[in-house]
């Protein structure tokens, strides 16, 4: 059932959004970077990090700062889009090495108390641990992600453009 008869052609239109595109590339460059890092650094192959917060750079610190700064490209540094999007991301940055990063430390006491007191622990009564980051992960995660945005979207372009480029688009 087709209530727009032009959604699709809308639709095409958020592949034409080169600062979104690239902000999420950063996110998922940095989330497949997580499972690098622990076959590195604890030799374990986990692909299950490939889905959790946590963890070694911040996803989440990727997006924002990325996405910040192809903002900033495309409509000037002294934009006050801008500026609302930096304000964004430092909050994304404060809350993922502060207050997640506490309840996750938090989580990790109640589960110790938990299993000193009990002498079954299912993983269904075990919190979550693993929740916010380290100042260094919010770092890493933050500089990755202007890396990897800036670049492509000043030298590629958004997905819409390559689709055009390699003649699977025409407009």
């Amino acid at each position: 059932m087709n209530l727009n008869p032009g959604f699709e052609f809308q639709f095409i239109y958020i592949l034409d959004n080169a600062v979104l595109a690239w902000g999420l590339i950063a996110c998922g460059l940095a989330q497949f970077s997580k499972l690098l890092f622990e076959l590195i650094f604890k030799q374990k192959w986990r692909p299950s990090v490939l889905l959790e917060t946590g963890g070694m750079p911040s996803s989440h610190s990727a997006l924002v700062t990325g996405t910040a700064a192809g903002v900033g490209l495309q409509l000037g540094f002294n934009d006050p889009v801008f500026a609302l999007a930096s304000a964004i991301a430092f909050i994304v940055m404060y809350d993922a090495s502060g207050i997640r990063r506490s309840a996750g430390l938090i989580a990790a006491k109640v589960n110790q108390i938990s299993k000193d007191n009990s002498k079954e622990v299912s993983s269904e009564t075990t919190l979550k641990e693993s929740l916010g980051h380290t100042k260094i992960e919010v770092l890493v995660g933050s500089l990755l992600g202007p890396i990897v945005a800036l670049p492509g979207i000043f030298y590629i372009g958004s997905p819409l453009h390559i689709l055009q480029m390699i003649g699977l688009v025409s407009l």
